[in-house]
């Protein structure tokens, strides 16, 4: 039968094809056609056959037709046939699908939708044949019947699209069926529902399964729907993450959720592969991508910022047009993130309308964490982000060698905030890859050598903390190697960071060996003295940290002491008799036009003075009787350098100010050599000074004859000092107060200032009488404690030995803190000041000053040490009664004795009334106050009051006034950030309402109310304040100007949220009550005594007095400042127009007159006064008529009566 049917097939014409496949049932043929697709033998030669004799213009060839078709579907889904059999019977039935009539395409779609919605399909190997089917029945014109009635070929395809979107699909054939629609010409209605059927089937699922059904989605969305795809994947796949970090359980979502956080994540590289693969071949992907995050940062950023598509942005920046975009998106996004947090941070009002979100920077940091698992994609973006956020948030200037950053307080922090997450981005991405350690430091380091006049301090931190977590990098990157061959062309802080985060932390008292540890030691002190021959900065460096290392290792103490031993003779004078005793001019070299200092001379005596007074008190003590020769030869040496210090006191009391050729007649100036050589000099000698009175002062054992040395050798100090002070003192103040540090030690303040104020024992009196003689020297004293402070809290440390021990600074801090406490409260200001009235600031004062500058420093850096510090302050107290005492008992005892010598001082008379000292003691008091914990409930007002003390007719304008308005400001910024979040949060449900518009009508509530509602008690509140405030007689200035420009402000506000309601009422909502009865506030209590104040200044602007022709500077001066403040009117104006247009836009929208209640500026116009120019002319003269220009005048007419804008304002002054 087969044969037959081949054989008529053969013939020129198709009748007796026709005629025998009518004899012969459809079952039959059916069966014949099923053995030969099975048997494989020329299966394609007999189905064309078939569809030969079967011609579609006939009602039965046309039926046959459709019977083999359904036959077809069925071998091809039941699996018994050969791959390369089934495609080519497909691949026939696609090229004889366009001859079917209408009906019976209907009929064969109907077919594949029953199949879906019955589960029969078996591989989805047929449905390559529906997107045929559904494309050539969207070309027939002609009526057919499909559904309820009779449709065009085009709807029907939409009603049978609709349909299989709407019934259930199998999870095995999803993609297949996805693949469909991308061969099909759709609409942007069926491209809806198509994208929202796939998406609805993500979380239905296997994880491996959804990367295959991305892509096919992905191919669909470039005929439209870009954005409702983007939006789909990154919606899922932020749920996803959500779950796998809460850790919920798996019935919430799918059994998705309990597959392993690793599994997600490579799906999630993968699926990112995809979408870019994707843009870089449709780069309006790309485009909607961006325009569907950025329209998702106006609203809540955590719809649309999730770590996928954070990762999916980075991704992206591999492609060269849209890297710039991406980047300026993610840094505009960290930033408003991190002004957000601060925004929400600062406001209680916000807190309670707005929920505490995850900050950017968190996600961020997430996708550093997740790329780990193969997202080689992701790392490249995530180290130029880094590295962008450093280099464009770190900080920008350089002031006196330090880094400054330049702006308000808020952007300051945002900025710091940003350049934080740029180094932990950077660092930990350091951690997770190997692969690219080497780039990131090699790009941190250029950075470090190439940024000579820019801030660096973040990125050494950064190379620190890379350097901490993997030093044996070192070893391997050149580039480290490298970067230390520029070394001596760097600045000297760069060199230092640089040295402190490479150097390597040797344990010298390991057990490996102790003889090659110290041998070890050696040789690094021989290395070092190679230092000595270096710059001045680098061998106070060294002297600086020798003590440091003879504390910790008294094994090389000979080797230190003979290393400083031999540098001071090169500048100490043997001669006995010769004054000075020493070589200051060896100290200082000139190089051509240069003059600096060579050798930091005080800093080495006091290296040498700190040395032999450790070597006295520590090594000294344990020695035995019989010594061996090295011992012997230790002694003399320590012998020598006392008599050499001993020597160079005497000698320095005995020098004049003609022995070191540096009397007041000589040339101090900073215009040449000689004058930077006589400055240098001067500060070596009084540097010099100061080490001999802790040297003298360490060994008197309270002698008369040491302290008369000490004396001295003050005043040896304070000839160079006030010869400074006086050479540098006119027109030079900068130099002046930019004094050198002391050389005194902290234990040194410390010990003097308690023997000079606390010591009472019977025979350090006659010693000590000598000092305390000198007011001068006490004075001294205090301010070296003062600086030492200020030092610290600016810097962390203090110079000197031990200065970069937080311990034993600590101690110190309690000692100094305890003398001045019972200073200050023991000889209070007025007592001393009515006893001696001297020049500067009495002793009382300066130890009140320091006061207040340690407890600042404490609470800076000894939060956790406040318990001990307080009880250090209480001498009296015994350990049984220090038992149970709190912080806030001790604080409350401190800040009795302070508030008593407030009361006192506020008691005084008026010439006794000393204003430095009452701040003073408010700061120290505030300071102490933050000690205190809550002992009530909240303060509550009972008594609500409209006068205030502090309001009087002095501090009114422009102090109060303009705090108050400051305060306005800042809620009025408030208000416009919550304004902006609800108009983003309104697009965005206006997008998701377009793709999911069933979900549209039942959303009763707006999750917006209740913010609407704050939003409008805040602007009725500010309403109500700024109609009080425009009905006062401002004085002219900054208050007038401040206010206008409040003014606009509010009007902005007010404007933005009636621009929100537009918005709103697309949506059918209608506009609330209390909108209305801000509407109505607004145009009856604000807007008309704005107009009125307008004229007010506007008159009070054209009455200045007039001034004679010798005041023309003058007069231009009060014209420049008239016309600054009288230059916000016209914004006012318009801000207030601007309010009224969109109020009219929003009546006609919602149907509600709002303008009932709004008094409308009908008639703006310009005039020129006539009298007031002709005044102007004959004052003027003829001269100068083209210098006199337009006089022109803003005035409002219409409802406004002049009645009204004359009404008598109360003044203020």
């Amino acid at each position: 039968m087969d044969l037959k049917i081949l054989s008529l097939a053969t013939d020129k014409t198709t009748d007796k094809l026709q005629e025998f496949l009518q004899t012969l049932k459809a079952d039959d043929l059916a069966s014949l056609l099923e053995s030969q697709a099975v048997k494989g033998r020329a299966v394609g030669t007999f189905l064309r056959a078939i569809l030969k004799g079967s011609p579609c213009s006939e009602e039965d060839g046309a039926l046959r037709r459709y019977k083999i078709y359904s036959c077809c579907i069925q071998l091809v889904e039941s699996g018994d046939l050969q791959q390369d059999v089934a495609s080519e019977i497909i691949g026939l039935l696609m090229l004889e699908v366009h001859h079917f009539p209408g009906p019976l395409l209907v009929d064969l779609a109907n077919d594949f939708v029953g199949a879906v919605r019955e589960d029969r399909l078996v591989n989805g190997k047929s449905l390559e044949l529906l997107p045929i089917i559904l494309t050539a029945l969207a070309t027939k014109k002609e009526g057919l019947t499909c559904g309820k009635g009779d449709l065009n070929g085009e709807e029907c395809k939409r009603q049978l699209i609709d349909t299989l979107c709407s019934v259930r699909w199998a999870q095995r054939y999803v993609i297949q069926l996805t693949s469909v629609f991308k061969d099909v010409r759709l609409t942007p209605e069926e491209m809806k529902l198509v994208v929202a059927k796939v998406l609805t089937m993500f979380s239905r699922l296997n994880l491996q399964e959804i990367p295959p059904l991305v892509y096919q989605l992905l191919v669909l969305s470039s005929k439209g729907s870009r954005r409702s795809v983007l939006d789909g994947i990154i919606a899922f796949f932020r749920e996803l993450d959500k779950q796998h970090s809460a850790e919920q359980s798996s019935d919430e979502l799918s059994e998705l959720v309990t597959a392993p956080a690793d599994e997600l994540h490579h799906v999630e590289g993968t699926i990112i592969l995809h979408i870019v693969f994707a843009i870089k071949l449709d780069c309006e992907l790309g485009r909607e991508l961006l325009k569907h995050l950025k329209a998702g940062q106006q609203g809540d950023p955590s719809k649309c910022l999730c770590p996928f598509s954070i990762a999916l942005l980075l991704s992206l920046t591999r492609i060269q047009r849209f890297e710039e975009q991406v980047f300026d998106f993610l840094k505009t996004s960290v930033v408003k993130s991190f002004k957000d947090l601060q925004l929400l941070q600062g406001s209680k009002f916000l807190q309670t309308l707005v929920p505490q979100r995850t900050c950017v920077s968190t996600m961020i940091l997430e996708v550093v964490k997740n790329s780990v698992h193969s997202w080689d994609h992701v790392t490249q973006g995530l180290i130029e982000f880094g590295f962008i956020l450093m280099d464009s948030y770190g900080p920008k200037k350089i002031l006196d060698g330090k880094a400054v950053e330049i702006g308000s307080s808020l952007s300051k922090m945002t900025n710091q905030h940003a350049c934080k997450l740029g180094a932990d981005i950077l660092l930990e991405t350091f951690k997770i890859h190997e692969m690219i350690r080497q780039e990131i430091l090699e790009q941190v380091l250029n950075r470090v050598v190439t940024r000579t006049s820019s801030p660096i301090s973040h990125f050494l931190d950064l190379f620190s903390d890379i350097i901490m977590y993997a030093p044996l990098i070192l070893q391997s990157c050149s580039k480290v190697t490298e970067t230390f061959d520029y070394l001596s062309f760097l600045p000297l802080q760069t060199v230092q960071g640089l040295l402190k985060a490479v150097q390597v932390h040797v344990d010298v008292h390991s057990r490996y060996s102790a003889v090659a540890n110290e041998t070890f030691c050696l040789e690094i002190i021989d290395s070092l003295k190679r230092c000595l021959g270096q710059q001045a900065d680098v061998r106070l460096m060294l002297y600086e940290g020798f003590y440091d290392v003879l504390r910790r290792n008294s094994q090389l103490a000979s080797s230190i002491m003979q290393t400083l031993f031999s540098q001071l003779k090169q500048f100490y004078e043997p001669e006995p008799d010769l004054l000075p005793p020493l070589k200051l001019g060896a100290c200082v070299l000139t190089q051509g036009s240069q003059t600096f200092l060579q050798e930091p001379l005080g800093h080495l005596l006091s290296c040498i003075q700190h040395c032999l007074a450790w070597y006295k008190s520590r090594v000294v003590p344990l020695q035995q009787g019989d010594e061996g020769e090295e011992e012997q030869e230790e002694e003399e040496l320590y012998h020598e350098l006392d008599d050499m210090l001993e020597s160079i006191t005497i000698r320095m009391i005995k020098s004049e100010l003609e022995d070191f050729e540096l009397d007041k007649s000589a040339d101090f100036s900073q215009n040449n050599n000689v004058g930077i050589k006589n400055n240098i000099c001067a500060s070596l000698v009084m540097g010099v000074c100061e080490v001999l009175m802790e040297y003298n002062f360490s060994i008197s054992n309270f002698s008369k004859s040491k302290s008369e040395e000490i004396l001295s050798l003050f005043m040896c100090y304070k000839k160079f000092s006030d010869i400074l002070s006086e050479k540098a003192g006119k027109g030079k103040a900068k130099m002046a107060s930019k004094a050198s540090d002391s050389l005194l030690s902290m234990k040194f303040v410390s010990d003097l200032l308690t023997a000079l104020f606390r010591d009472s024992i019977q025979s350090h009196e006659e010693s000590l009488s000598v000092l305390r003689s000198s007011s001068e020297f006490m004075h001294y004293a205090l301010n070296v404690a003062l600086q030492k402070v200020q030092q610290l809290t600016r810097t962390g440390c203090v110079s000197g030995p031990d200065g970069q021990n937080p311990d034993r600074i600590f101690q110190h801090l309690c000692d100094i803190t305890r003398v001045l406490f019972w200073r200050y409260t023991s000889i209070p200001t007025s007592v001393e000041e009515s006893a001696k009235k001297e020049k500067g600031k009495s002793i009382s004062l300066l130890c009140l000053e320091a006061l207040q500058k340690t407890f600042s420093a404490v609470l800076q850096f000894y939060q956790p040490k406040v318990q001990q510090f307080l009880q250090a302050l209480d001498v009296m107290s015994t350990e049984e009664e220090e038992a149970g005492v709190t912080v806030t008992q001790r604080a409350s005892f401190q800040i009795r004795q302070f508030q008593r010598s407030l009361l006192n001082l506020l008691s005084s008379q008026e010439e006794d009334f000393n204003s430095k000292e009452a701040l003073l003691l408010v700061t120290v008091l505030s300071t102490l106050s933050k000690l205190l914990e809550p002992t009530s409930p909240q303060d509550v007002e009972i008594e609500k009051t409209d006068h205030f003390a502090i309001v009087n007719l002095r501090t009114a304008a422009p102090t109060v006034c303009l705090l108050v308005l400051s305060q306005a400001e800042k809620v009025l910024e408030e208000v416009d950030w919550l304004i902006t979040k609800i108009k983003g949060s309104v697009n965005q449900e206006t997008l998701s309402d377009e793709m999911t518009p069933e979900d549209a009508s039942s959303q009763a509530v707006p999750p917006t109310v209740h913010i609407e509602k704050a939003i409008t008690m805040q602007l009725g509140t500010l309403v109500t304040f700024f109609h009080e405030l425009v009905q006062t007689a401002l004085p002219s200035g900054s208050c007038v100007d401040t206010l206008l420009k409040d003014l606009s402000k509010i009007y902005s506000t007010l404007t933005a949220f009636v621009k929100y309601y537009l918005q709103v009422c697309q949506s059918s909502r209608r506009i609330p009550n209390t909108v209305e009865k801000l509407v109505k506030l607004s145009g009856s209590h604000l807007t008309p005594v704005c107009y009125s104040f307008i004229s007010y200044v506007q008159n009070k602007s054209s009455n200045n007095p007039k001034c004679p022709e010798k005041e023309k500077a003058a007069v231009s001066k009060s014209m420049a400042k008239v016309l600054r403040e009288t230059k916000p009117i016209p914004n006012l104006v318009f801000a207030i127009e601007q309010y009224e247009k969109f109020l009219i836009q929003l009546s006609k929208k919602s149907k509600v007159n709002l303008m009932q209640h709004m008094k409308l500026s009908t008639s703006r116009d310009f005039k020129i006064k006539g009298n007031v120019l002709d005044m102007v002319l004959r004052e003027e003269g003829e001269d100068e008529n083209e210098e006199v220009g337009h006089c022109i005048s803003t005035y409002t007419a219409g409802q406004r009566t002049s009645q009204e804008e004359k009404e008598e304002m109360p003044e203020l002054m």
